[in-house]
């Protein structure tokens, strides 16, 4: 296993050259091409600050921070890159069946494509995020933001776990495609995103807390808009260590399972 992972270094050139295939076959063909990126974080964003600040204001509860729909698009955007790249590792070594069948390719290059790829749309996003900023007036803290890349690394590296996990075991279990589709649904509002942490009763709050995306959730939102110095490290830390763990089992599954993989896709 160690070997194989430390190849993945030389595989860069590879990676790079799927992830720009990827982008480029995802908007071929399409009039607005890359701008879909921001389109569908804003067709979200739209929809919920639609329902909770027009048609239920009264569900968003006592707590509910100010400047809502920023506040919200803090969550939708990462929760975007997490939900799409779980989602579509679930298929992509079918997909790539073709590609596996070939001795000298490094099957794992898949799913860290399709995480990549959703960085890139997460990036993409930004921008977006920045207007939202400006827009309201509401000023960024640029000590906190020099947390970002921290933030969005550990995320990188637990999406990456996840995804070579899930990935694996879907070529081997095909009904854990539709499983999953329901639990990133659980899974999103069983996350701070629509909602703040705070608005959680207190017995209901350790669960919360047990999911790793709330933590990556509520370090966002700390870094972007939440006043006052970043309090979110020690969490955030120990959520790396946790993402690096994790990512050498993910790692070390797919690498049990790799023999079998070009016989069952």
């Amino acid at each position: 296993m160690i070997a194989n992972l430390r190849q993945l270094f030389r595989y860069r050139a590879l990676i790079q050259s799927l992830v720009a295939r990827e982008l480029k076959a995802r908007y071929r063909g399409s009039f607005l091409g890359y701008f879909w990126s921001f389109v569908n974080p804003l067709l979200l964003l739209l929809i919920y600050s639609f329902v909770f600040t027009v048609v239920m204001p009264e569900a968003r509860g006592a707590g509910s921070p100010d400047h809502y729909a920023l506040f919200l698009f803090c969550g939708l955007l990462p929760w975007t890159w997490f939900s799409s790249s779980l989602l579509e590792s679930s298929t992509v070594l079918i997909a790539g069946g073709n590609l596996i069948r070939k001795v000298l390719f490094p099957a794992e290059v898949l799913p860290i494509v399709t995480v990549l790829a959703g960085l890139v749309h997460f990036c993409l996003g930004l921008p977006i995020l920045a207007a939202f900023f400006l827009y309201f007036g509401v000023p960024i803290v640029a000590a906190d933001l020099l947390w970002l890349p921290a933030v969005m690394l550990v995320q990188l590296v637990l999406t990456l776990a996840l995804a070579l996990i899930v990935s694996a075991l879907t070529v081997h279990f095909r009904d854990l495609r539709d499983l999953l589709a329901s639990l990133v649904t659980l899974w999103f509002w069983s996350t701070p995103i629509v909602y703040h942490l705070s608005q959680v009763p207190e017995r209901f709050r350790p669960l919360l807390e047990l999911n790793p995306l709330t933590h990556l959730v509520v370090s966002y939102q700390d870094v972007l808009i939440t006043e006052g110095s970043f309090r979110e490290g020690p969490r955030l830390a120990a959520l790396g260590a946790a993402s690096i763990v994790l990512f050498a089992l993910g790692y070390y599954v797919f690498d049990r399972l790799r023999d079998t993989l070009a016989e069952e896709v």
